[in-house]
């Protein structure tokens, strides 16, 4: 049997029917969700950018050698949910109606709590687009900051809740 890196062995047809991007020969497919009902759909995200409250405070105060540190963060995580279909292999193109970015301090951590909510009115869900803004914002809020403190680490990038669809609704704490 076959290996894919640290992937594992490669499902055998008795075990594709269950994985939707398998089709029954074993190859990879976009799902067909052109039967599905166009939903109002929302997913939200967050991460964390980890830094020292001496990096935290270089941020707030707006003066890093890169500018605007937080506002380039928002544009780039609003910019990578438009663009996830692009960036990831099988996701659908989606009519993004709204993404809202928050970059919120933490003194506990320290660090940024970066949150995305992405919605949209579709025939599948944009988690994915969420994660994804997370994803590049905190990259890039790393990339602003980096020449203050490389040692900054990214973690915790997690779905917190979705609604809408066939699966219907769901939250982290349930």
């Amino acid at each position: 049997m076959a290996i894919f890196s640290d992937l594992g062995p490669i499902p055998d047809q008795s075990q594709t029917s269950s994985l939707s991007h398998i089709d029954g020969g074993g190859a990879a497919h976009m799902v067909d969700v052109s039967g599905k009902d166009v939903t109002h759909r929302v997913a939200v995200a967050e991460g964390y950018l980890r830094m020292s409250h001496e990096t935290m405070a270089a941020v707030q105060s707006g003066n890093l050698p890169k500018g605007d540190v937080l506002g380039t963060a928002r544009i780039a995580g609003i910019m990578a949910a438009k663009q996830t279909s692009n960036l990831i292999p099988l996701c659908h193109p989606l009519p993004i109606k709204s993404v809202e970015i928050s970059l919120t301090p933490d003194d506990q951590r320290p660090g940024y709590r970066i949150e995305a909510r992405v919605k949209t009115a579709g025939q599948t869900g944009v988690e994915m687009e969420a994660l994804t803004a997370v994803s590049v914002a905190a990259l890039t809020l790393y990339d602003m900051a980096k020449a203050v403190q490389k040692s900054m680490q990214i973690e915790d990038i997690r779905l917190i809740s979705k609604t809408g669809g066939k699966s219907g609704d769901y939250t982290i704490d349930s």
